[in-house]
Protein backbone atom coordinates (compact mmCIF):
# COMPACT_ATOMS: atom_id res chain seq x y z
CA UNK A 1 0.00 0.00 0.00
CA UNK A 2 1.18 3.16 -0.61
CA UNK A 3 2.18 6.22 1.57
CA UNK A 4 -0.99 8.53 0.52
CA UNK A 5 -2.96 5.42 0.70
CA UNK A 6 -2.50 4.78 4.19
CA UNK A 7 -2.81 8.30 4.84
CA UNK A 8 -6.15 8.79 3.61
CA UNK A 9 -6.96 4.69 4.95
CA UNK A 10 -6.37 6.44 8.63
CA UNK A 11 -8.06 9.14 8.01
CA UNK A 12 -11.09 7.56 7.35
CA UNK A 13 -10.27 5.48 10.21
CA UNK A 14 -9.56 8.51 12.01
CA UNK A 15 -13.19 9.97 11.39
CA UNK A 16 -15.43 6.53 12.13
CA UNK A 17 -13.28 6.08 15.35
CA UNK A 18 -13.74 9.88 16.46
CA UNK A 19 -17.90 9.95 15.12
CA UNK A 20 -18.94 6.89 15.36
CA UNK A 21 -17.47 4.41 17.41
CA UNK A 22 -15.71 6.70 20.20
CA UNK A 23 -18.90 7.94 21.46
CA UNK A 24 -20.19 4.37 21.69
CA UNK A 25 -17.67 3.48 24.22
CA UNK A 26 -17.58 6.17 26.37
CA UNK A 27 -20.91 5.84 27.32
CA UNK A 28 -20.31 2.91 28.80
CA UNK A 29 -18.40 2.20 32.22
CA UNK A 30 -14.53 1.97 30.98
CA UNK A 31 -13.08 -1.26 32.97
CA UNK A 32 -16.33 -2.56 31.15
CA UNK A 33 -15.38 -1.49 27.83
CA UNK A 34 -11.30 -2.39 28.10
CA UNK A 35 -12.64 -6.08 28.88
CA UNK A 36 -14.53 -6.45 25.60
CA UNK A 37 -11.88 -4.62 23.62
CA UNK A 38 -9.09 -7.30 25.00
CA UNK A 39 -11.94 -10.44 24.50
CA UNK A 40 -12.67 -9.11 20.79
CA UNK A 41 -8.43 -8.41 20.40
CA UNK A 42 -8.04 -12.20 21.65
CA UNK A 43 -10.61 -13.74 18.88
CA UNK A 44 -8.70 -11.48 16.41
CA UNK A 45 -5.54 -12.78 17.71
CA UNK A 46 -6.34 -16.12 17.59
CA UNK A 47 -7.42 -16.20 14.06
CA UNK A 48 -5.59 -16.02 10.58
CA UNK A 49 -7.85 -14.03 9.25
CA UNK A 50 -8.48 -11.80 12.10
CA UNK A 51 -5.08 -10.84 12.18
CA UNK A 52 -4.95 -10.61 8.24
CA UNK A 53 -7.76 -8.16 8.10
CA UNK A 54 -6.61 -5.83 11.02
CA UNK A 55 -3.37 -5.25 9.57
CA UNK A 56 -5.08 -4.23 5.99
CA UNK A 57 -6.82 -1.70 8.23
CA UNK A 58 -4.10 -0.49 10.55
CA UNK A 59 -0.44 -1.73 9.76
CA UNK A 60 2.24 0.57 8.28
CA UNK A 61 5.91 -0.51 7.68
CA UNK A 62 8.90 1.72 6.66
CA UNK A 63 12.78 1.30 6.80
CA UNK A 64 13.67 4.35 8.53
CA UNK A 65 12.01 3.23 11.68
CA UNK A 66 13.45 0.30 12.22
CA UNK A 67 16.18 -0.36 14.60
CA UNK A 68 18.43 -3.03 16.69
CA UNK A 69 18.71 -2.13 20.26
CA UNK A 70 20.52 -4.89 22.77
CA UNK A 71 20.74 -7.09 19.68
CA UNK A 72 16.78 -7.05 19.44
CA UNK A 73 14.94 -5.96 16.28
CA UNK A 74 12.30 -3.03 16.28
CA UNK A 75 10.27 -2.25 13.35
CA UNK A 76 9.21 0.84 14.22
CA UNK A 77 9.30 2.67 17.92
CA UNK A 78 5.65 2.53 19.23
CA UNK A 79 4.86 -0.14 21.64
CA UNK A 80 1.80 -0.74 24.09
CA UNK A 81 2.84 -0.04 27.62
CA UNK A 82 1.99 -2.64 30.37
CA UNK A 83 -0.83 -1.60 31.86
CA UNK A 84 -3.56 -2.47 28.90
CA UNK A 85 -2.60 -6.32 27.74
CA UNK A 86 -2.15 -7.21 31.76
CA UNK A 87 -2.35 -10.98 31.07
CA UNK A 88 -0.86 -10.94 27.98
CA UNK A 89 -3.78 -12.25 26.01
CA UNK A 90 -3.23 -9.77 23.43
CA UNK A 91 0.15 -10.75 21.52
CA UNK A 92 -1.26 -12.66 18.70
CA UNK A 93 -2.98 -9.31 17.83
CA UNK A 94 -1.07 -6.07 18.63
CA UNK A 95 1.60 -6.65 15.25
CA UNK A 96 -1.25 -6.48 13.13
CA UNK A 97 -2.43 -3.43 14.68
CA UNK A 98 0.84 -2.08 14.27
CA UNK A 99 3.24 -1.67 17.43
CA UNK A 100 6.91 -2.01 16.93
CA UNK A 101 7.14 -4.36 20.58
CA UNK A 102 4.33 -4.67 23.57
CA UNK A 103 5.04 -4.99 27.03
CA UNK A 104 2.81 -7.17 28.78
CA UNK A 105 1.68 -6.79 32.76
CA UNK A 106 2.44 -5.64 35.44
CA UNK A 107 2.76 -9.23 36.58
CA UNK A 108 3.43 -9.99 39.86
CA UNK A 109 4.07 -13.11 41.67
CA UNK A 110 0.55 -14.61 42.80
CA UNK A 111 -2.42 -13.85 40.74
CA UNK A 112 -4.04 -10.10 42.20
CA UNK A 113 -7.78 -9.29 42.35
CA UNK A 114 -6.89 -5.73 42.05
CA UNK A 115 -8.36 -2.41 43.54
CA UNK A 116 -12.15 -2.45 44.58
CA UNK A 117 -14.14 -1.57 41.86
CA UNK A 118 -14.52 1.28 40.06
CA UNK A 119 -11.02 1.77 39.65
CA UNK A 120 -11.11 3.44 36.07
CA UNK A 121 -12.36 6.50 34.82
CA UNK A 122 -12.04 8.76 32.39
CA UNK A 123 -11.07 12.75 31.95
CA UNK A 124 -11.74 13.42 28.67
CA UNK A 125 -11.32 17.22 28.91
CA UNK A 126 -7.48 16.62 29.97
CA UNK A 127 -7.34 13.85 28.06
CA UNK A 128 -6.43 11.31 30.70
CA UNK A 129 -7.35 8.04 32.94
CA UNK A 130 -7.20 7.73 36.40
CA UNK A 131 -6.49 4.48 36.53
CA UNK A 132 -6.69 2.59 40.49
CA UNK A 133 -6.32 -1.65 38.98
CA UNK A 134 -4.00 -2.32 41.84
CA UNK A 135 -2.46 -4.50 39.69
CA UNK A 136 -4.93 -6.54 39.00
CA UNK A 137 -3.55 -10.07 37.21
CA UNK A 138 -3.67 -13.80 36.89
CA UNK A 139 0.01 -14.37 38.37
CA UNK A 140 3.30 -15.22 37.12
CA UNK A 141 2.47 -18.52 36.50
CA UNK A 142 -0.69 -18.69 35.04
CA UNK A 143 0.73 -16.38 32.35
CA UNK A 144 4.00 -18.56 32.13
CA UNK A 145 1.73 -21.19 31.06
CA UNK A 146 -0.08 -19.29 29.08
CA UNK A 147 2.57 -18.17 26.89
CA UNK A 148 5.27 -20.99 27.42
CA UNK A 149 4.61 -22.11 23.31
CA UNK A 150 3.95 -19.06 21.86
CA UNK A 151 5.79 -17.32 19.11
CA UNK A 152 5.64 -13.45 19.11
CA UNK A 153 6.15 -11.50 15.94
CA UNK A 154 7.16 -8.36 17.44
CA UNK A 155 9.49 -8.14 20.84
CA UNK A 156 7.37 -8.37 24.23
CA UNK A 157 8.75 -7.55 27.10
CA UNK A 158 7.10 -8.77 30.59
CA UNK A 159 6.90 -5.79 33.26
CA UNK A 160 7.08 -7.56 36.83
CA UNK A 161 5.88 -5.83 39.89
CA UNK A 162 5.28 -6.94 43.32
CA UNK A 163 1.34 -8.53 44.27
CA UNK A 164 -0.78 -6.21 45.71
CA UNK A 165 -1.25 -7.56 49.23
CA UNK A 166 -0.44 -7.04 52.59
CA UNK A 167 2.41 -9.61 53.18
CA UNK A 168 4.36 -7.16 50.69
CA UNK A 169 4.35 -4.80 53.35
CA UNK A 170 7.32 -6.33 54.91
CA UNK A 171 10.11 -5.68 52.16
CA UNK A 172 11.50 -9.20 52.56
CA UNK A 173 8.08 -10.54 51.34
CA UNK A 174 8.21 -8.26 48.59
CA UNK A 175 11.74 -8.96 47.71
CA UNK A 176 10.91 -12.81 47.40
CA UNK A 177 7.35 -11.75 45.47
CA UNK A 178 9.71 -9.60 42.27
CA UNK A 179 11.75 -12.96 42.68
CA UNK A 180 9.30 -15.42 41.94
CA UNK A 181 8.30 -13.59 39.10
CA UNK A 182 10.95 -12.79 37.39
CA UNK A 183 12.29 -16.58 37.74
CA UNK A 184 9.00 -17.90 36.25
CA UNK A 185 8.34 -15.13 33.32
CA UNK A 186 12.47 -15.11 32.48
CA UNK A 187 12.64 -17.29 30.33
CA UNK A 188 9.39 -15.31 27.96
CA UNK A 189 9.66 -12.65 26.17
CA UNK A 190 12.62 -10.21 24.51
CA UNK A 191 13.19 -7.94 27.80
CA UNK A 192 12.34 -7.79 31.61
CA UNK A 193 10.87 -4.06 33.27
CA UNK A 194 11.38 -4.01 37.08
CA UNK A 195 7.98 -1.91 37.99
CA UNK A 196 9.29 -0.16 41.60
CA UNK A 197 6.44 3.15 40.47
CA UNK A 198 2.92 1.30 40.39
CA UNK A 199 0.80 4.15 42.54
CA UNK A 200 -1.89 2.32 43.75
CA UNK A 201 -0.70 -0.53 45.92
CA UNK A 202 -1.01 -1.48 49.73
CA UNK A 203 2.85 -1.09 50.07
CA UNK A 204 3.16 2.35 48.17
CA UNK A 205 6.56 2.35 46.59
CA UNK A 206 8.54 0.84 49.04
CA UNK A 207 11.57 0.23 45.99
CA UNK A 208 12.14 3.61 45.12
CA UNK A 209 13.91 4.25 48.09
CA UNK A 210 17.50 3.63 47.21
CA UNK A 211 18.48 1.09 49.82
CA UNK A 212 15.40 -1.22 48.83
CA UNK A 213 15.82 -1.05 45.10
CA UNK A 214 19.54 -2.19 45.34
CA UNK A 215 18.26 -5.02 48.36
CA UNK A 216 16.09 -6.18 45.70
CA UNK A 217 18.58 -6.01 42.52
CA UNK A 218 20.73 -7.99 44.29
CA UNK A 219 18.27 -10.57 44.47
CA UNK A 220 17.52 -10.52 41.17
CA UNK A 221 21.30 -10.39 39.65
CA UNK A 222 21.55 -13.97 41.42
CA UNK A 223 18.78 -15.44 38.80
CA UNK A 224 20.62 -16.31 35.33
CA UNK A 225 19.43 -14.15 32.48
CA UNK A 226 20.88 -12.61 29.73
CA UNK A 227 18.13 -10.38 28.93
CA UNK A 228 17.63 -6.62 28.64
CA UNK A 229 16.34 -5.16 32.07
CA UNK A 230 14.34 -2.11 32.26
CA UNK A 231 13.56 0.21 35.73
CA UNK A 232 9.91 1.79 35.05
CA UNK A 233 10.25 4.83 37.32
CA UNK A 234 7.78 7.35 39.03
CA UNK A 235 7.16 11.04 37.05
CA UNK A 236 6.86 12.54 40.56
CA UNK A 237 10.56 11.37 41.49
CA UNK A 238 13.09 15.09 42.21
CA UNK A 239 16.47 15.37 40.59
CA UNK A 240 17.95 13.71 43.74
CA UNK A 241 15.49 10.87 43.51
CA UNK A 242 16.51 9.85 39.95
CA UNK A 243 19.90 10.51 41.08
CA UNK A 244 20.04 7.45 44.01
CA UNK A 245 17.94 5.17 41.47
CA UNK A 246 20.46 5.86 38.76
CA UNK A 247 23.55 5.03 41.14
CA UNK A 248 21.91 1.65 42.10
CA UNK A 249 21.23 0.88 38.75
CA UNK A 250 24.94 1.14 37.43
CA UNK A 251 26.17 -1.10 40.44
CA UNK A 252 23.13 -4.14 38.80
CA UNK A 253 22.39 -5.48 35.44
CA UNK A 254 19.90 -2.66 34.16
CA UNK A 255 20.04 -1.71 30.89
CA UNK A 256 17.45 0.89 30.11
CA UNK A 257 15.16 3.11 31.89
CA UNK A 258 11.37 3.57 30.96
CA UNK A 259 10.13 7.36 31.87
CA UNK A 260 7.52 7.27 33.00
CA UNK A 261 4.57 5.61 35.26
CA UNK A 262 1.62 7.50 36.20
CA UNK A 263 1.50 10.25 38.39
CA UNK A 264 -0.34 10.61 41.51
CA UNK A 265 0.32 14.76 41.25
CA UNK A 266 -3.08 16.24 41.19
CA UNK A 267 -3.20 19.26 38.71
CA UNK A 268 -5.03 22.01 38.41
CA UNK A 269 -7.72 20.87 36.60
CA UNK A 270 -10.47 23.08 38.02
CA UNK A 271 -11.04 24.68 34.18
CA UNK A 272 -11.46 21.31 32.46
CA UNK A 273 -13.46 18.51 34.87
CA UNK A 274 -16.01 18.83 37.10
CA UNK A 275 -14.98 15.77 39.02
CA UNK A 276 -11.49 14.56 39.43
CA UNK A 277 -11.23 11.22 41.38
CA UNK A 278 -9.44 11.44 44.35
CA UNK A 279 -7.60 7.49 44.15
CA UNK A 280 -5.52 6.59 41.34
CA UNK A 281 -2.72 7.47 39.10
CA UNK A 282 -2.56 9.86 36.08
CA UNK A 283 -1.98 8.90 32.49
CA UNK A 284 -2.17 10.64 29.00
CA UNK A 285 -1.69 14.58 28.41
CA UNK A 286 -1.27 15.08 32.28
CA UNK A 287 1.98 12.73 31.60
CA UNK A 288 3.53 14.73 28.82
CA UNK A 289 5.50 17.50 30.15
CA UNK A 290 6.90 14.84 33.85
CA UNK A 291 7.78 12.48 31.07
CA UNK A 292 9.75 14.27 29.02
CA UNK A 293 11.63 15.98 31.51
CA UNK A 294 12.82 12.93 33.02
CA UNK A 295 13.81 11.66 29.65
CA UNK A 296 16.08 14.95 29.03
CA UNK A 297 17.38 14.51 32.80
CA UNK A 298 18.60 11.24 32.60
CA UNK A 299 20.02 11.47 29.06
CA UNK A 300 21.99 14.80 29.37
CA UNK A 301 23.58 13.08 32.66
CA UNK A 302 23.87 9.66 31.30
CA UNK A 303 24.13 9.81 27.54
CA UNK A 304 23.90 6.38 26.08
CA UNK A 305 24.71 4.51 29.36
CA UNK A 306 20.83 3.59 29.62
CA UNK A 307 18.43 3.04 26.46
CA UNK A 308 15.34 5.23 27.31
CA UNK A 309 11.84 4.63 26.57
CA UNK A 310 9.27 7.45 26.90
CA UNK A 311 5.75 7.07 27.96
CA UNK A 312 3.43 9.39 29.09
CA UNK A 313 0.74 11.95 26.63
CA UNK A 314 1.94 10.75 23.22
CA UNK A 315 -1.04 11.31 20.84
CA UNK A 316 0.32 12.50 18.12
CA UNK A 317 3.66 12.21 15.87
CA UNK A 318 5.25 15.31 17.48
CA UNK A 319 4.70 14.29 20.82
CA UNK A 320 6.57 10.99 19.88
CA UNK A 321 9.06 12.80 18.18
CA UNK A 322 9.75 15.39 21.06
CA UNK A 323 10.53 12.58 22.71
CA UNK A 324 12.52 11.14 20.40
CA UNK A 325 14.84 13.83 20.23
CA UNK A 326 15.11 14.28 23.82
CA UNK A 327 16.71 11.22 23.77
CA UNK A 328 14.16 7.99 24.08
CA UNK A 329 15.12 5.13 21.51
CA UNK A 330 12.03 4.06 21.89
CA UNK A 331 8.24 4.89 23.11
CA UNK A 332 4.74 3.31 24.55
CA UNK A 333 1.62 4.41 25.01
CA UNK A 334 -2.15 3.64 26.17
CA UNK A 335 -4.31 6.67 26.60
CA UNK A 336 -3.74 8.35 22.85
CA UNK A 337 -5.17 5.18 21.52
CA UNK A 338 -8.24 5.08 23.47
CA UNK A 339 -8.65 8.55 22.47
CA UNK A 340 -7.91 8.83 19.38
CA UNK A 341 -8.19 5.13 18.07
CA UNK A 342 -6.40 2.40 16.77
CA UNK A 343 -5.09 4.04 13.24
CA UNK A 344 -3.33 5.98 15.88
CA UNK A 345 -0.30 4.12 15.92
CA UNK A 346 0.06 4.34 11.88
CA UNK A 347 -0.63 7.92 12.00
CA UNK A 348 2.21 8.32 14.79
CA UNK A 349 4.54 6.01 12.88
CA UNK A 350 3.92 7.64 9.34
CA UNK A 351 4.30 10.83 10.58
CA UNK A 352 7.69 10.50 12.23
CA UNK A 353 8.92 9.16 9.11
CA UNK A 354 8.41 12.67 7.69
CA UNK A 355 9.55 14.56 10.30
CA UNK A 356 12.60 12.43 10.22
CA UNK A 357 13.06 13.70 6.35
CA UNK A 358 12.23 17.34 7.02
CA UNK A 359 15.20 17.07 9.41
CA UNK A 360 17.60 15.22 7.10
CA UNK A 361 17.69 11.73 9.06
CA UNK A 362 17.90 8.45 7.34
CA UNK A 363 16.86 6.49 10.15
CA UNK A 364 15.31 7.10 13.87
CA UNK A 365 18.66 5.82 15.66
CA UNK A 366 19.85 8.97 14.16
CA UNK A 367 17.49 11.58 16.35
CA UNK A 368 17.54 10.08 18.96
CA UNK A 369 18.59 12.87 21.57
CA UNK A 370 19.89 15.28 19.63
CA UNK A 371 18.11 18.03 21.42
CA UNK A 372 20.10 17.44 24.23
CA UNK A 373 24.27 16.25 22.45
Amino acid sequence: MSEISIHYRNKVNHSLYKHLLKPVLFQHDPEYVHDKMTEFGEFLGNSTLGQKLTKTFFDYENSALRQKIFGIHFSNPIGLSAGFDKDAKLTGILPHIGFGFAEAGSITGSGCAGNPKPRLWRLPHSQSLSVYYGLKNDGSKAIAKRLSRKHFAIPIGMNIAMTNCNDNLNIKNAVMDYAQAFRTLEPIGNYLTINISCPNTTGGQPFINDYNLDYLLDILDEIPSKKPIFLKLSPDLDEEGIDKILEVAKAHRVSGIICTNLTKKRFNFSNLEKKIPIRGGLSGKPLSKLSDKMISYIYKKEGKRFILIGSGGIFNAEDAYRKIRLGASLLQLITGMIYEGPQVISEINQGLVKLLKRDGFANISEAVGIDNR
